[in-house]
């Protein structure tokens, strides 16, 4: 029997996947995915290529290196205008043997057009819609139990009318999930959980926060099913804590920092955990020389 080369592996693996032809069990034991899930990427971290019209390029880079799932930004980010046409990115991403099962969305786009994003994920083939944050007010990290209440009950309406539409709604955790709740002791983050409908609202665990939100594993384990994704960054807990400031609509960039497994976590007990959580998704967000690192990590690890 021929020896196939890994070269020649990938260029199968490419070319089954986007013609939609199944894989053998061994063959599929050599993408070794954790979850058995296919390797996602965040777009963000690579915004500036698609701004300058290297959207095509990107994909095939991102699938070059064993990535199968990305995640989008909307139209509405300023770096994404490119792409609103749908159907073409579609189109590209499939030429490329990629998916997109998940999207990021500004609040205010939720808020004013969301008939019209709702068309754009579904031209896509999204099945998952979100926003980074819920934009509540807050003051010096401190936000109040009734903004909170306000954002969970917007967001509520926002994930209902979704869902209407057949998509799951999902929440990230960025700037007003990690504030405090003054007189209450909690984060608005933990308080969001109780708020919002589990059935409407998923969440979406951004790996980089845990130092504030707190650790995955223990909220996979404490509110099982309710996670549908996950941010993937390395974290180095022995290393002082990064600064980080707000941009692009309502998000905070994550492309800084150490690839996934150079860094101080146990990968198998969260990827373990995250089948509690529920998750079906992973992303990694990360500029691209950590994400090639991270992306190789993951597929020598077997959860």
């Amino acid at each position: 029997m021929r020896t196939v080369s890994r070269r020649e592996f990938c260029e199968k693996t490419a070319t089954s996947i986007a013609a939609g032809i199944f894989l053998s069990a061994s063959e599929r034991s050599l993408l070794a995915d954790p979850l058995g899930l296919p390797i996602g990427s965040q777009t963000y971290p690579h915004r500036q290529r698609i701004k300058d019209g290297d959207f095509a390029g990107l994909c095939k880079d991102m699938a070059a290196i064993g990535i199968r799932n990305v995640e989008m930004c909307s139209p509405g980010y300023e770096e994404f205008a490119s792409l609103s046409n749908g159907k073409r990115v579609k189109k590209i991403l499939h030429d490329h043997g990629l998916k997109c099962p998940s999207g990021h969305f500004g609040l205010d786009e939720l808020r004013t057009r969301q008939q019209e994003m709702i068309a754009w994920a579904n031209d896509i083939g999204m099945t998952q819609m979100g926003t980074a944050t819920l934009r509540g007010q807050m003051q010096n990290g401190v936000t109040t139990m009734d903004a909170v209440k306000r954002a969970a009950d917007e967001y509520n309406k926002i994930a209902a009318e979704a869902a209407r539409a057949g998509l799951q709604q999902f929440l990230h955790d960025e700037v007003f999930e990690m504030s405090k709740i003054e007189g209450d002791g909690r984060l608005a983050y933990t308080a969001l959980l109780d708020l919002l409908d589990p059935k409407l609202v998923k969440m979406q665990f951004q790996i980089s926060s845990m130092r504030t939100v707190g650790h995955p594993v223990m909220y996979f384990n404490k509110y099982p099913g309710r996670f549908i994704s996950m941010h993937l960054q390395g974290v180095d807990l022995n290393a002082p804590m990064p600064s980080s400031r707000g941009q692009g609509a309502g998000r905070r960039t994550s492309a800084g920092g150490v690839a996934v497994g150079k860094d101080s976590l146990n990968w198998p007990k969260i990827f373990e955990a995250a089948k509690i959580g529920g998750v079906r998704n992973y992303f990694v967000e990360q500029n691209w020389d950590l994400t090639v690192q991270s992306v190789a990590y993951l597929k020598t690890l077997n959860v």
